[in-house]
């Protein structure tokens, strides 16, 4: 790791190993999931992630996460062609293992009839009745906004699946451009959450923090996503792991998202979440500075609208 890091992993006194090893040691922090009432592990399993490496891996993946402690597994009807919904509908074929899960999933298309047709595909490939979590996936421009909320808009395929059973709360996504989010927030006051990046380079580009203040304080239930900005912060030498989930866990979500693709990865994500302490005043003051001469933006976050 280059020196620029502004803390380095052995600063911690802990390696990956004995994340690893302490993360069945102690129990999942839990927190209310907002207005919709969930109680929902600080971890949530990243769906994306989760089934790149085949479907036999997706399910240990699973399996070991609810061992962990973990509740909440993220999924959307467009990762790997529908495969990661399969695969939570392989690990949780027995219904014990489904009683201890809160699934999510999101729907990308815009208006209503096709929507509820992604609704419907995913519940099918998971194997159950009703999603706990359906979310408005990855909104990323103003036309997207006006598609969703016009009439036969995605929006309408939302609140009818509410209605009807088949989904208990919904909510929307995006890593774009945080006006977007706003937009979204101001035309309709019946979403639950909001899940959105949170990492220790947001603030420098397009930050998606005034959207988490005004989220919190109307009892949305907030998502972080991006902490390592899809492996872009950690491969750049900006942070590590453990540096990167302290500083989204010093913002305060409800749950981090994240995204793993093998045990060892899981046990220090959960390693980290569980026995480390967020960051304090202090700690993030000289971090932003750090990280404010380095690289940022759509460089890291290639996510990002390229044009603010």
């Amino acid at each position: 790791m280059e020196r620029r890091t502004f803390l380095s992993t052995a600063a911690l006194g802990l390696s990956a190993a004995a994340y690893r090893r302490l993360a069945a040691q102690t129990p999942m922090p839990m927190r209310t999931l907002g207005k919709t009432g969930l109680e929902v592990s600080y971890f949530c399993l990243g769906g994306f992630h989760m089934r790149k490496n085949g479907e036999e891996n997706g399910v240990r993946l699973i399996h070991r996460a609810i061992d962990l402690g973990v509740n909440l597994f993220d999924s959307a009807h467009k990762y790997h062609q529908g495969e990661s919904d399969i695969t939570y509908g392989a690990a949780f074929s027995e219904s014990s293992k489904r009683q201890k899960a809160l699934l999510m999933s999101k729907a990308q298309l815009r208006t209503g009839g096709a929507a509820m047709q992604q609704l419907e595909e995913t519940l099918k490939r998971m194997k159950t009745d009703y999603l706990d979590l359906w979310q408005c996936h990855e909104v990323s421009r103003m036309d997207e906004v006006e598609k969703i909320f016009a009439p036969g808009g995605s929006l309408e395929a939302f609140v009818k699946a509410k209605e009807q059973g088949k989904v208990r709360h919904i909510g929307f996504t995006g890593h774009h451009d945080p006006q977007v989010h706003q937009a979204l927030l101001a035309g309709y006051d019946g979403w639950e959450t909001i899940q959105h990046p949170v990492n220790l380079i947001d603030p420098h580009y397009l930050p998606f923090q005034d959207v988490m203040r005004k989220a919190r304080a109307e009892g949305y239930g907030l998502l972080a996503m991006k902490t390592n900005a899809i492996g872009h912060i950690s491969s750049n030498h900006i942070a590590s792991i453990p540096e990167c989930l302290r500083y989204a866990m010093a913002q305060n979500p409800h749950t981090i998202v994240s995204g793993v693709e093998t045990i060892e990865q899981l046990e220090e994500n959960v390693g980290v979440i569980k026995n480390e302490k967020p960051f304090n005043e202090s700690e993030l003051s000289t971090l932003l500075r750090r990280t404010s001469t380095g690289k940022y933006g759509p460089d890291i976050e290639q996510y990002k609208r390229k044009d603010a």
